[in-house]
C-alpha cells in the first residue's frame, strides 16, 4: 500500500495498492524530489477514464515497471477533477510538445516541476524504455535536459499570455458571420455535431448556435442544431433505457460512447435541451430532459442535496472482469428472450441489426428514424408504437438492473454541482415542474453551508462531510452563474447577493489587471511553473468566458459600471483572438449580449411570478430579467413597484419605456425584434 491510501479521491484510491510508491501532490513529496535531486513523475487521470484503468492494469500494477519507477523517479499521481489547474498547465506541455492530448497524461518534469517529456497512454515496454532512457540522460548528459526545459518553460509562458485590444472598439458583429462561414464546412448534416470522430457533444456550441440562429432568423442553422440534438437523443450516447449521456461518441452517428457518464455533462445538457424545447416544443426534447433528471436524482443525488460526480465506463461483465460498456450492451438472444414477440418491432426502432451492431455480437440502442415513421409503416397507431417502447424501456431497465453496476465516483465538485444545479433550473423553467426546482434549492443550499469557508472563499470538493482544496475560478464563475439562475426562476435576491459577494472576493483573489483577466488559481494558492488564464471553451466552458457572461448580468442588476467595463474589456480583447469558434462558443454567446436586440426586462407587482414563469417559458436568449412582489432596493428594481399595480419595463441600455400591463404585448416586442 502506497500513500494514496490516505487520499479521499476515488481515483487516487484506486490506486492505492499498486506496487508503485505513489504519493499526492503536496510540498512533502515536492520537497523530496528537491532534496533527493529526482525526476518527477506525474501521472493524472480521473475515475471514470477507460485508458486509465488500462495502463494501470498493464504497468502501475505490474512489479517490473514498479521497479523502475520507485528507483528512479518521486511519483505522484493525480485526480484532474480535483487539481483542475495542474492538469491545465501539464496538458498545454504535452500538447507542445507533441501535438496532442488526453488522458491518461504522463509527464517527467525536474525536481523544481519544469517538464521535460510526456505523452498519454504508453504499453509497458515502451513506458519501461522511455523511463530508462530519461534516467540515463539525466544522469549522464543533464545540461541536456536543463536546456530542453528552460526552452519549454519560456515556451509555455509566452503562450498563457492574451494579446489585449488597446484601443476600445464598438462590438464588430460582422465577425460572427465570419466565423460561421468557416465554422459550417465541419458540420455533419447526416448526423448532427462536427464532421469527425470522436464525436464530443460541446453543449456550449450549440447553445450559442440555437441564440445565433433564433436572432438571425436562420432557419438553416436552426435546422442543423435540430438535427444534431435529435441524433444525440437518438443514439447510444444517450441511455434512452435509464437516461443520462455518456462523455463523447466514438464514431461519426453518436453510436458507441465511451460509456462514462459525467455530471457536467449532464448539466449542461439539460440546460441546452430544456432551452431547445422552450423554442420548438419538441416532445423527444422534453423526454431527454425527464429522462436525464430522474437519473441524476436516483444514481447521484445525495441525501445532502449535492451531486456525485461520475460514472464509470468499465463494470464487471459475465466473467467478473472489468469491461467497457458491459453494463449497459445487449446480445440479440437476450433481446429475444426479454422481448419475445415484440422482438422484430423493437429490432426495428432500436436498429438490432448491421446499423446498430457494436462488436462480438453486441449491440448499442440506436435510432434512426422518428416513432411516427416506424407506425406508419407498421399500420399503427402512433400512441401504441410510444407506449411498447416505454414498456420495452421498463423491461430493460428492470434486467439491467441485476447486473453489476458501474463503479460511481462519489466526490462532490463545486462546479460540477452548480452546473447541474443549473439545469434543473432550466428544466423547471421550460417544463414547469416545481420538483426541479426544489432540488436545485437543495443543491444552492448545500453549497453554502458546505462548501462556502466563513472567510469568504470556496472549497474545491467533498466527500465523507469534509470540504477540502481552495476552489479555483472555474468554481466561483459556476457557483455564481447557479445563483444568477436561481435568482431568474424565484426572484429571491438573496441569490443574487450571494452571487455578487463571491463576484467580489473573485476580482480581491483571482483577478489580474495586467492581463485583463482572471487567473484560473487564487492568488493565496502556491504557485504552479506557469500562470494559467483559462480562456478556451471546452466540454465546460471557460472560467473566463463565464465569469464574463456573470458580469454582464451583474452590472445590470446592480448598475456596476466596474463589472461592466470589465466584461467589455475581456470580451473586447478575446474576439480579436478567434480562429475556430467552436473553442470560443461562450465568448461569442457573450458578444450577442451587446447586440441591439438585447434588453432588460423588470416586472413588478403582485402577478411577477405569474408573469415570471410566462417570460421563463419562452425561449427569449436576449434578456435579461428581473422581478419582485414587493418595494426593492435591487438598484434595477427600485422606484418600479407600485403598489397595486403589476407594471413591466422593458429596457435598454439603461434606457426604458413607459411601464405597462400587457405581458403579451411585451412578449411580441421581444420575440419580434429578435
Amino acid at each position: 500500500m502506497n500513500e494514496l491510501h490516505l487520499e479521499t479521491s476515488p481515483y487516487l484510491l484506486q490506486h492505492a495498492n499498486n506496487p508503485v510508491h505513489w504519493k499526492a501532490w503536496n510540498e512533502t513529496a515536492l520537497a523530496q524530489a528537491q532534496k533527493e535531486n529526482k525526476l518527477i513523475l506525474i501521472s493524472i487521470g480521473y475515475s471514470a477514464c477507460h485508458w486509465c484503468h488500462v495502463m494501470e492494469h498493464e504497468s502501475f500494477e505490474d512489479e517490473d515497471v514498479a521497479k523502475v519507477m520507485n528507483a528512479h523517479f518521486i511519483n505522484i499521481k493525480i485526480d484532474r477533477e480535483e487539481r483542475p489547474d495542474i492538469d491545465a498547465v501539464y496538458m498545454k506541455a504535452v500538447q507542445v510538445m507533441t501535438g496532442r492530448g488526453g488522458w491518461p497524461m504522463n509527464v517527467v518534469a525536474l525536481p523544481d516541476g519544469r517538464p521535460i517529456w510526456g505523452g498519454t497512454y504508453f504499453r509497458k515496454n515502451d513506458w519501461i524504455n522511455s523511463l530508462e532512457k530519461l534516467q540515463e540522460i539525466y544522469t549522464q548528459n543533464p545540461e541536456t535536459i536543463y536546456d530542453y526545459a528552460q526552452q519549454l518553460h519560456e515556451g509555455l509562458q509566452s503562450i498563457s499570455v492574451i494579446p489585449k485590444t488597446e484601443s476600445p472598439s464598438d462590438f464588430n458583429f460582422d465577425i460572427l458571420k465570419t466565423l460561421l462561414q468557416k465554422w459550417q464546412k465541419s458540420f455533419d448534416w447526416d448526423f448532427g455535431g462536427m464532421a469527425r470522430a470522436p464525436k464530443f457533444m460541446m453543449p456550449t456550441n450549440y447553445e450559442f448556435l440555437l441564440r445565433y440562429a433564433y436572432q438571425t432568423q436562420n432557419q438553416n442553422l436552426l435546422d442543423f442544431v435540430n438535427l444534431t440534438l435529435t441524433k444525440m437523443a437518438y443514439g447510444g450516447l444517450f441511455d434512452t433505457v435509464d437516461g443520462g449521456f455518456s462523455r463523447y461518441s466514438v464514431d461519426m452517428k453518436w453510436h458507441v460512447p465511451h460509456f462514462e457518464k459525467m455530471l457536467y455533462d449532464n448539466g449542461q445538457l439539460v440546460s441546452l435541451y430544456a432551452n431547445a424545447y422552450k423554442l420548438t416544443q419538441n416532445p423527444l426534447y422534453k423526454e431527454v430532459i425527464e429522462k436525464t433528471l430522474t437519473f441524476v436524482e436516483k444514481e447521484w443525488l445525495t441525501t445532502e442535496g449535492s451531486f456525485y460526480s461520475a460514472l464509470d465506463a468499465d463494470s464487471l461483465n459475465a466473467e467478473n472482469h472489468l469491461e467497457e460498456g458491459a453494463f449497459y450492451v445487449w446480445n440479440k438472444e437476450e433481446l429475444q428472450e426479454l422481448l419475445g414477440a415484440d422482438f422484430d418491432l423493437f429490432s426495428e426502432v432500436f436498429n438490432i441489426n448491421e446499423f446498430g451492431h457494436w462488436e462480438h455480437g453486441n449491440y448499442v440502442l440506436i435510432q434512426n428514424q422518428t416513432l411516427a415513421q416506424i407506425a406508419e409503416k407498421q399500420n399503427m397507431p402512433l400512441e401504441t408504437l410510444a407506449q411498447k417502447k416505454k414498456n420495452w424501456e421498463q423491461k430493460l431497465y428492470t434486467e439491467r438492473e441485476k447486473r453489476s453496476k458501474p463503479r460511481l465516483d462519489d466526490k462532490c465538485l463545486t462546479s460540477w454541482n452548480a452546473i447541474m444545479g443549473k439545469g434543473f433550473v432550466e428544466a423547471y423553467k421550460a417544463l414547469g415542474d416545481p420538483k426541479y426546482l426544489d432540488i436545485a434549492l437543495q443543491n444552492a443550499h448545500f453549497i453554502t453551508k458546505n462548501l462556502w469557508s466563513s472567510e469568504g472563499h470556496l472549497f474545491r470538493t467533498y466527500k465523507n462531510g469534509k470540504a477540502t482544496i481552495n476552489a479555483y475560478l472555474e468554481d466561483y464563475a459556476h457557483v455564481i452563474q447557479g445563483f444568477i439562475t436561481l435568482y431568474e426562476a424565484t426572484l429571491d435576491e438573496h441569490w443574487l447577493q450571494n452571487a455578487k459577494q463571491l463576484t467580489d472576493y473573485s476580482f480581491d483573489n483571482f483577478y489580474d489587471s495586467n492581463a485583463e483577466f482572471f487567473s484560473f488559481t487564487s492568488k493565496t494558492d502556491e504557485a504552479l511553473i506557469t500562470a494559467y488564464f483559462e480562456v478556451e471553451d471546452n466540454v465546460i466552458p471557460a472560467a473566463n468566458s463565464v465569469m464574463g457572461s456573470n458580469l454582464f448580468r451583474l452590472s445590470i442588476y446592480f448598475n456596476h459600471s466596474y463589472y461592466e467595463s470589465i466584461a467589455e474589456k475581456m470580451v473586447q480583447n478575446i474576439i480579436p483572438t478567434i480562429d475556430y469558434p467552436s473553442a470560443f462558443s461562450n465568448w461569442l454567446n457573450l458578444l450577442l449580449n451587446y447586440s441591439e436586440q438585447n434588453k432588460e426586462l423588470a416586472i413588478c407587482g403582485e402577478k411577477a411570478f405569474d408573469y415570471l414563469a410566462q417570460i421563463n417559458q419562452q425561449y427569449l436568449p436576449n434578456i435579461v430579467t428581473a422581478g419582485t412582489v414587493a418595494d426593492s432596493k435591487l438598484p434595477f428594481l427600485e422606484h418600479r413597484f407600485v403598489k397595486n399595480q403589476s407594471l413591466l419595463y422593458l429596457c435598454q441600455n439603461k434606457s426604458c419605456d413607459l411601464p405597462t400591463t400587457d405581458l403579451q404585448e411585451i412578449i411580441k416586442e421581444i420575440t419580434l425584434n429578435s
